[in-house]
């Protein structure tokens, strides 16, 4: 199939994204100035009286367990920090605004699921490898496929047909391998392009765009442990994949970063499925049949292939 030309500085042009809703924004730039409080925050968020109430619902779920009712903006910001406020804010803000291409191939859902999973495994990582605060590389996880929706409403034919042959491949070849195969760029550079449109912090684009290069950034795991984490998490497997082919890829490299002290990936994976479990309704989603720490030990996989099976 010939696929049609997509110029994506033209396609991700701020006048044809979605706009990121204003009090996002206000967030975003606010948190550049380094003298902001808590307050200057709060300010902003209780304006709406919608994400306010998302906002204490978020602090005061299972997650964080805080002991007592979290009944204010300015306290919930004081706990928690700014930046996993601003983060929740943004992944609400991407969310909202994200098409549904209906697209048969796209599962927004499963989307959400698998971003969801990556997010709490990068910060993990990032725990890991010493960074003091790992929410940065949460929301890069959380977004690193953002642009795949807005990419399927713009050329729905490609995508349908690309993540056909994606689901049909005995290898699983990734998504990214067949855009550039077609496209010449892949999705990784479209979120780029779509974080600096929506006036995010540069930093934070480049982590999302960065997301498949892996092999890069393995070796700087000390100076870049933010981009590892990231680029780790991108090689876990869909929810609705039937097999895992970058399992003995991703064992490797988690061996090649991690620390000492670091626990078994069987440990790591019981701990992201139980945080996805108690984070998951604060997002509405649903938790997935098959776990992580079920994929490792292959008992994942047979149960997708007996519902495959079972579906046929």
């Amino acid at each position: 199939m010939e696929f049609p030309r997509l110029d994506l500085e033209q396609a991700f042009t701020v006048e044809k994204l979605p706009a990121m809703p204003q009090v996002a924004v206000h967030i975003l730039q606010l948190s550049q100035n380094p003298d902001a409080g808590p307050a200057d925050y709060a300010r902003l968020i209780e304006a709406d009286a919608g994400l306010t109430l998302q906002v204490l619902r978020f602090v005061n779920s299972s997650y964080f367990g805080f002991p007592n009712k979290i009944s204010n903006v300015q306290q919930a910001i004081t706990l928690i920090g700014v930046r996993a406020i601003k983060n929740f804010i943004l992944y609400n803000a991407v969310y909202s605004m994200t098409p549904n291409p209906k697209c048969v191939c796209l599962d927004l859902r499963k989307l959400w699921q698998d971003s969801l999973r990556r997010a709490l495994f990068a910060r993990t990582m990032g725990q890991m490898l010493g960074m003091e605060n790992a929410e940065e590389p949460f929301a890069a996880a959380l977004l690193q496929d953002m642009a795949v929706p807005l990419l399927a409403k713009e050329v729905p034919q490609a995508y349908e047909t690309l993540l056909g042959a994606r689901d049909q491949s005995e290898k699983k070849v990734r998504l990214s391998q067949l855009e550039e195969r077609a496209f010449g760029w892949t999705h990784a550079e479209a979120a780029g392009i779509a974080a600096r449109q929506w006036a995010l912090p540069d930093r934070f684009a480049a982590l999302i765009e960065d997301h498949l290069g892996i092999e890069r950034w393995i070796v700087q795991s000390d100076s870049e442990p933010d981009r590892v984490a990231v680029s780790l998490s991108a090689l876990l497997p869909a929810i609705d994949d039937t097999a895992w082919p970058e399992h003995r890829l991703f064992e490797k490299y988690y061996e090649k970063s991690k620390p000492r002290c670091a626990p078994s990936l069987s440990e790591l994976f019981d701990k992201v499925d139980r945080e996805f479990a108690e984070f998951a309704p604060i997002l509405k989603l649903a938790i997935p049949k098959s776990s992580l720490a079920s994929r490792l030990s292959g008992e994942g996989e047979a149960d997708q292939v007996e519902a495959v099976a079972a579906a046929t």
